[in-house]
Formats: C-alpha cells, sequence, structure tokens
C-alpha cells in the first residue's frame, strides 16, 4: 500500500470525524459528501444519526468497511433501538410526517389508543403525494417516536403499537 494511500485513508478518517462533530453540533439530523479526488476516484459519505455509510469507487483497495458508531450527545441516555422493538411500525417511505389530517385537527391517534388492523396512524407526504400509514395489526399506541412535520427515512420508527 502506498504512502499516498494511507494519508487518504487517514484524511477520509479525519473528514467522517468532522462531520460528525458537525452534525452533533448542529443538532442536524444527517449530512451527505461527496469528495472527488479525480477521475474515477470518490468518496460519497452520508453521516446519520443512526450511522455513518460510505461508498468508494475501487480506484484504491478500501479497507474492509467499518462501522462508526453513532454521534452521542452529553444528555443522551443509552436507549434500545426503538426500531428492534417487536411492535415497531417503520416508515414504508422517505417523506414528511404529518400526525393528523390537516393543521388544528385532532391526531389520527395518541399515546394509550386503541387500534385496529388498516386503521390510518398517520400520513407520509412524500413527492407531494399524502400516504396514509396504516396501523399493521391491532393495538395500543405505546409510544409515538415522531413529530408532525418532521422529515422521516425509510425504515425509521414512528410508533410502537403493543
Amino acid at each position: 500500500m502506498s504512502d499516498e494511500t494511507d494519508a487518504t485513508r487517514a484524511s477520509d478518517v479525519a473528514f467522517i470525524k468532522a462531520l460528525a462533530e458537525l452534525l452533533d453540533q448542529n443538532d442536524l439530523t444527517e449530512i451527505q459528501v461527496k469528495r472527488e479526488y479525480g477521475e474515477n476516484d470518490w468518496l460519497n459519505v452520508r453521516v446519520a444519526r443512526g450511522g455513518v455509510m460510505m461508498q468508494a469507487p475501487v480506484a484504491y483497495a478500501p479497507a474492509p468497511a467499518t462501522h462508526v458508531a453513532p454521534v452521542a450527545t452529553a444528555s443522551s441516555a443509552p436507549v434500545s433501538d426503538p426500531a428492534q422493538a417487536p411492535g415497531a411500525v417503520t416508515s414504508p417511505m422517505v417523506g414528511t410526517i404529518y400526525l393528523q389530517s390537516e393543521p388544528g385537527t385532532k391526531p389520527f391517534v395518541s399515546v394509550g389508543d386503541q387500534v385496529v388492523e388498516g386503521q390510518t396512524l398517520l400520513i407520509v407526504e412524500a413527492m407531494k403525494t399524502m400516504n396514509q400509514i396504516p396501523a399493521p395489526r391491532a393495538g395500543t399506541v405505546k409510544r409515538i417516536l415522531v413529530e408532525d412535520g418532521a422529515p422521516v427515512e425509510y425504515g425509521a420508527p414512528l410508533m410502537i403499537i403493543e
């Protein structure tokens, strides 16, 4: 391995750490940057609260993919991943969350509500289309993990139904 490749890797690691710090300092949920070194030689980095994903061409032999720990803040307490909860309802798409049909109206559901399978829980707006998210099963709404008007990623936990 050349000294240039080692220097590039060290620079990439420092770059990712700097992005993680920027994410934390500015209370962001995600940063994505493409760093170009030359033709067919680039690094695409997406740093999100859940971790880091990197893509790079095979211009140099990349090290095995490693998972960078999620950014932690001093106020964050260790919590289990809500997406792994047995009753987690996850987002089927990227979009914006709406907890009620119109601003100022009653939310579709609240914590403690009993829901039936197929009942609308919330709406995800994607590409100017309002997509109703139905309850996958009957149960009680234990937690609502999103805020009205918040952006959401595919697979992000929205609420817990038990």
